[in-house]
Parts: structure tokens; sequence; C-alpha cells
């Protein structure tokens, strides 16, 4: 698993999939005046592209899986965030599904891209 460039990188591409709907999302009339959950939610969906970036930029696998990691993590903060959204009814349960389905592939995909770099690792210090 060879690239040379963030753009390649399929968990990235997906990472500015999700980015979209959400943005989407928060541009609806319902999400007008929560300005908290709004914002909370924005800045947690940039999280993930923006640390796979900076961990892929790094030019180094340690760096590189402990920024996959921050950005994993902040999957499940938006996943806690939809949660949120719908509860509330500012997302119906279509929506809800759609922005979940892809962050759990997301997360999935950020976590066998740590697996394999933590293996790879293992396998060239030995």
């Amino acid at each position: 698993m060879q690239y040379k460039r963030f753009e390649d990188l399929p968990i990235w591409q997906l990472s500015l999939e999700v980015t979209k709907i959400i943005y989407d999302y928060t541009s609806n009339e319902r999400w007008c005046r929560d300005f908290a959950l709004r914002d909370q939610i924005r800045r947690a969906i940039i999280s993930v592209s923006s640390n796979i970036v900076e961990g892929f930029e790094k030019n180094y696998n340690n760096e590189f899986v402990r920024f996959l990691k921050i950005s994993k993590g902040s999957t499940g903060e938006v996943r806690n965030q939809l949660y949120i959204a719908h509860a509330i009814l500012y997302i119906n349960k279509d929506e809800f599904d759609q922005a979940d389905g892809k962050l759990q592939e997301l997360a999935k995909q950020i976590g066998g891209l740590i697996k394999y770099l933590e293996e790879y690792k293992k396998a060239n210090n030995s």
C-alpha cells in the first residue's frame, strides 16, 4: 500500500464525502439557531480529514498512526452528535442512517489502515 499523495487515500476521499453530507445537513434551517451543536459537529467532521492529512504529511509511520487514531475518534464524536441531532429532530431517520453508515464505514477503513501500519512496523522492526 503505497500512496504518494493524501488525495489518493480512499479514507480521505470518503471523509470528504461525509463532510459534504454533514455540511448539507447543518445548513438546514433547523440548525440555524443551534450554533453550539452545528459548530461542534462541523469541527469534528473537519477534524477527520484534517488529521488524516496531517498524519500522512508527517512521512513517519508512528505519527501517521497517531493522527489516524485521532481521526477515528472524531468519527465517533460526529456519530454521537448525529444521535443528538436525530433525537431533537434536526435530521430524520433516513438522514441519520445515511451519515451514520458512511461514518461507520470510514471508521472501519481507518481502523484497518491503523492495523496494517502497526503490523508493517512490527514486521520491519523484528
